[in-house]
Formats: C-alpha cells, structure tokens, sequence
C-alpha cells in the first residue's frame, strides 16, 4: 500500500485533560496522560510499522477536554430524535448506536472533517481522495450496555455494500473515560495480517446484526497475537483497519461508556450495493477536505453567540 513519508515526531507535554482511570496493568493501552499534538498531526515511522504489525493505533488525548465538551453536548438531543438511525439496546430500549452523525449534527460533520482524522487517515492509506463512509456513536450505558461480539468491520461492508477491498479505516474518539470496567474495545493484535477471515451473520444476539467471527478462528487468532484493551481518557483516538478483529464486552459498571466513530474510505474503493440506508454507508463519494484545526471550538463560540 503506497504511502506518504512520515515527518517529524510528535511531541509530548503536559496539558490539561481528563482525570485518568486507575492505573492500567498488563495488555490494556496507556492512554492516560494528556498529549499535545502539533497542529497537523503526522504519523511518525514507528506509529506507521506498528499499525502495520498490530492493525491499531492509540493516540492519548487527540482532542482536548475542551473540545470533548463540545461534543458531548450534542449527545443528548441526538439521543432523543425519534429515528431508526438510533439503534436500540434489546434489552434495556437505550441508545446503542446513534448513525450519520454527519447527517444530523454540524458539530459532528465538523469532526468528520477534522484535520487530527483525516490527516492521519490520508498518510496511511496514501491518497487524499477518501470519503465519510459511516458516522456514529457506539454507547455503553451503564450497568446496561450490551456486547459487540467478535468481527471486523469489512465483512459487513463486503457482504452488504459490495465494498472491494478492505482498505477503510476507522478513527474513534472516547467520549468518555474507557478503562478495563465499563467496556472498552479488544483487539486482537496482527489479526489484520491473514486477511478477511469467515464470518456469519449474527441476527439474534443483539438488537444490531453483525457478521461475525466464529470461537474457533477468535481462539487461533488470540493464541497467535494476543488481546488488547483500548483504555484511555476522554479525548483518546483510535485508528484501525478493516480487517483487524475486535470487540467489546457488556458494561456492568456504574459508569457510561460512549466512542465516536468515522469511517473514511477510498473513493475508488466505494460500495458497489446500496440496500443499505444512506445513514449507515453515506452515499456522498465527494473526498472529504479537512478543517481548520480550531474547527469544534469554533463550533461551539459560533453557539454561544
């Protein structure tokens, strides 16, 4: 996959940021301290071989509680329209998944557009020619919030778009603290390296049917790689690819447990089928132009005025 050289190093200072959670142990990613990024964020050299070696990149504290405020804000008012876009808990009715984002919010639609997303995403793919897939948050309310099973992301965008390649990337943002209780992701690491692997559709488990992988293929793929825990403070990011196996457990803490989540794809890998609903794979194939990097704060001045 062709891609453009990495510059300079980023840098780490102090900042402020959200209070951490407990200490991490064991496999679960540091992303506890606050970072301060240059203002256009590179990939440095070592971050492009470990994605490539581990299929996931975390980035401690992308976004600033600042801006994280911003985007908390519009949650509840999202969460309470009254659309199929907000996919359901079966269990308890809560929001599990809020969809086009984009779509219906202008602080979200900014954030697609976020030079800190798309920059990082243009480097690793090697073009500059990606469009907005998906935009959602996927939420965890607390003592009630589900499981995502095992899978990875292509074999829905294969089996249901008609996607080619699995070249997509999906970029979160924690929403909120993520720590080892209140169901953060888990990857299994280099589970990208083999390909697409089988999967099935799973339309009984919960309320969002998922293509997903088998016991069998989880257990090969974790004795090869191992787990890994995505933990962080509110603010961290994620990258990872689509093919890279993960998943998340219930939330059975007192604490709720919310990621955004853009999928940016290349325009000359776009779906191919369009039985989909525009708010699950966006239609729109223009390539995405990143903002002005102040561009949520702005958002929020532009409220308040």
């Amino acid at each position: 996959m062709r891609r453009a050289s990495a510059e300079s190093d980023v840098t780490s200072r102090a900042e402020e940021g959200y209070p951490g959670s407990s200490t991490r142990t064991g496999r679960h990613l540091e992303a506890g301290r606050a970072v301060d990024y240059p203002r256009t964020v590179r990939l440095t050299a070592a971050q492009l071989a470990d994605f490539d070696a581990q299929g996931f990149l975390v980035l401690p504290a992308l976004f600033s509680r600042a801006e994280v405020e911003v985007l908390r804000a519009e949650v509840p008012v999202l969460f309470a329209e009254d659309t199929p876009a907000n996919i359901r808990e079966k269990v308890s009715g809560e929001v599990r998944t809020a969809m086009g984002l984009h779509l219906r919010s202008d602080v979200y639609a900014r954030l697609c557009r976020h030079p800190r997303f798309v920059e990082p995403a243009r480097q690793i793919l090697g073009t500059d020619q990606l469009y907005i897939q998906q935009a959602k948050i996927n939420a965890k309310v607390a003592f009630s919030g589900e499981a995502w099973q095992w899978h990875y992301d292509f074999a829905t965008h294969h089996a249901e778009d008609g996607v080619p390649e699995p070249l997509a990337l999906n970029l979160h943002v924690f929403l909120d603290d993520v720590t080892e209780h209140n169901g953060p992701l888990v990857f299994i690491r280099g589970s990208h390296r083999g390909g697409p692997v089988r999967t099935a559709l799973d339309t009984e488990t919960t309320s969002y049917a998922l293509w997903t992988v088998d016991n069998e293929t989880v257990a090969r793929l974790a004795r090869a790689g191992g787990l890994q825990t995505a933990t962080g403070v509110a603010g961290t990011a994620l990258i990872f690819g689509d093919c890279l196996v993960h998943g998340s457990p219930p939330n059975m803490s007192p604490w709720d447990r919310s990621i955004f989540s853009v999928i940016l794809n290349p325009i000359a890998n776009a779906q191919t089928r369009f039985a989909r609903p525009d708010y699950k794979h966006h239609r729109d194939f223009r390539p995405v132009a990143p903002l002005d990097d102040g561009c949520l704060l702005t958002a929020r001045a532009g409220a308040a005025s």
